[in-house]
């Protein structure tokens, strides 16, 4: 099957199934967002779903946590993934979006960088979910699922790549909709150890490539 005919057939099912979809994570507005997709880095969505509504109540805004230390941020987050790192990037991010944002995310995917706690995955997020972009987040979802769907090569061997790979044949209208549909797909049918084949739809064109098929460290 050439990748053209790949690509037409699994997009057709996830506009199908999924017509509407964004994240799992649960926020009130863009920096909750961003404070939830940190958090969220080596950390299921449930997870961090629990953790949020005490954070966000406590911290509804940008401006709220900018005035604490780390070390309260803590208390609310220790039972995630990497707390202290996490409680002190979300800190600092609070801090620099007051000092050089008042206060709000930016859009722009530089700015994003340049936010301590924020890589390119996480500003991709941001710009699809909570600005409408045509941004790929690459995870371990997505680089799994493509290499396993045949969307990418082999020589695809890093988060970047395939977010390249991805945004060439995805079309601009699809991308925000589609980190999502692998990501599900990736989280719930072609999971790590032991991918359900049997139960997935796309399992008549999956060509199955497991190898090479978990993110690169």
């Amino acid at each position: 099957m050439k990748k053209e005919e790949r690509y037409r057939l699994v997009l057709e099912h996830f506009r199908r199934e999924m017509p509407e979809v964004t994240t799992e994570l649960e926020f009130g507005n863009v920096f909750q967002l961003l404070v939830a997709v940190i958090l969220s880095a080596q950390c299921t969505d449930k997870r961090i779903n629990q953790v949020t509504p005490e954070l966000f109540r406590r911290f509804p805004d940008a401006w709220s946590m900018a005035q604490v230390e780390a070390d309260e941020v803590y208390e609310y987050v220790k039972s995630v993934s990497y707390p202290n790192a996490k409680a002190r990037h979300l800190v600092d991010m609070a801090r620099a979006l007051v000092e050089k944002h008042q206060g709000d995310v930016p859009a722009d995917m530089n700015e994003l960088l340049d936010l301590p706690g924020v890589g390119r995955k996480t500003a991709n997020v941001i710009q699809a979910v909570a600005f409408g972009q045509s941004t790929m987040a690459v995870d371990t979802h997505v680089y799994r699922v493509s290499h396993r769907l045949g969307l990418v090569s082999k020589r695809d061997n890093t988060p970047y790549k395939v977010e390249q790979a991805l945004l060439r044949n995805i079309p601009a209208e699809d991308v925000p909709r589609a980190h999502h549909w692998l990501l599900l797909h990736g989280r719930y049918v072609c999971t790590s150890r032991v991918p359900h084949c049997p139960k997935c739809p796309l399992e008549s064109i999956c060509p199955k490539q497991l190898e090479g098929s978990r993110l690169e460290h």
